[in-house]
């Protein structure tokens, strides 16, 4: 594959992505959470979405792939440790700090464009 070949390609898949997040941010608003940060970044990393519920949170990684069995295998433990970090650092923000109710979700897009969230699906 020509080096041409290789950015069209990186290309598509950030726009993709890019697309999922959009389509999960929705589907979390549609659902009553507001969206309070889309790609947040700290020194620890990047949190996809971050959603409130109630006086909690919601940080949510999406995933997109082919279906939802790919999509839930390609969350490695070093993202998770990642987007633990991540959290910890927003969580630093806010009142209550470390004290504040979160939840870690899992919000999966297959090639259809079906979403399917998987709530706590990145537990301790």
């Amino acid at each position: 594959m020509t080096a041409q070949a290789k950015a069209v390609t990186r290309q598509v898949a950030y726009r993709a992505g890019l697309s999922a997040e959009a389509a999960v941010a929705r589907h979390y608003e549609h659902a009553g959470h507001a969206i309070q940060a889309i790609r947040w970044r700290g020194q620890a990393g990047e949190i996809d979405l971050i959603a409130r519920d109630g006086d909690g949170l919601i940080f949510i990684e999406v995933k997109k792939s082919k279906n939802f069995a790919n999509a839930a295998r390609s969350l490695s433990d070093r993202q998770i440790a990642r987007i633990y970090a991540a959290a910890g650092e927003y969580l630093g923000q806010m009142p209550l700090g470390q004290l504040t109710e979160t939840r870690f979700d899992l919000a999966m897009v297959d090639v259809s464009g079906h979403i399917e969230v998987l709530e706590n699906a990145i537990g301790f």
